[in-house]
């Protein structure tokens, strides 16, 4: 893959119309798009069709977590969607559910690890006795064990997590910040050329294209750093 198909541009913006704009900004600097809660609940939906019928590929970031029918039939109503990418929370039954409702279709499952906003004393509050890096890495192998197809975790956890999944399977990081980039909330961050030297395979950036002067030239820019990391 070369940069531009590893380059997942976040939509997280608040309206359709404010997302097509940053689209036909963005042109066809980028291929890949991330839509999420704020986005799908403001017809993002709808919208997210429309890009995969344009010859876009889109990054559906759900978060699904259920009981398994429930689980199975949303994820046979995504795959019919023409999405590429679509998230689920790691938890191991939910995860083979995924993988069989995905069976047969080109939609590559991915299971979220850690949240890139969490760290050690998050995970404490929330109940958990382990590091991140270590909760990161038990859920990346359950995912492994599970077929998925990728897994979302922090840059920081990549080459670790390269190590148990093996080169097929995706990862895909967030929390991607070019140098110099303030971090907003995010707290376990690396810049793109780090991220894909530690091993993701896709990188995830939002704030620092959508919200830039000028979208594309931020895209541009981030896109040659990663090519120059992957020596293209």
């Amino acid at each position: 893959m070369n940069a531009r198909e590893r380059l997942i541009v976040g939509l997280d913006v608040p309206t359709v119309t404010e997302a097509e704009a940053k689209v036909r900004t963005l042109g066809d600097s980028v291929l890949f798009y991330k839509i999420g809660y704020q986005l799908a609940f403001a017809g993002g939906l709808e919208f997210a069709r429309d890009l995969a019928k344009d010859g876009k590929k889109v990054f559906l970031d759900m978060k699904l977590l259920d009981i398994d029918n429930t689980v199975v039939k949303g994820v046979e109503n995504i795959a019919k969607m023409g999405m590429s990418m679509l998230t689920l929370h790691a938890y191991p039954k939910a995860m083979r559910a995924a993988v069989e409702a995905a069976r047969g279709s080109d939609l590559c499952l991915l299971g979220v690890t850690v949240l890139t906003s969490m760290d050690a004393q998050d995970l404490t509050e929330a109940g958990y006795d382990c590091s991140p890096q270590a909760l990161v890495l038990r859920r990346a192998d359950q995912a492994r064990a599970a077929g998925m197809g990728g897994i979302v975790c922090s840059a920081e956890e990549a080459s670790a997590v390269r190590k148990i999944v093996g080169s097929d399977m995706a990862i895909v990081t967030p929390g991607i910040r070019p140098a110099g980039a303030d971090k907003g909330d995010q707290k376990r961050v690396m810049t793109p050329a780090e991220a894909l030297r530690a091993g993701s395979s896709h990188l995830v950036v939002a704030r620092p294209i959508v919200n830039a002067a000028d979208p594309r030239a931020a895209a541009e820019a981030i896109l040659a750093e990663m090519a120059g990391a992957l020596g293209t």
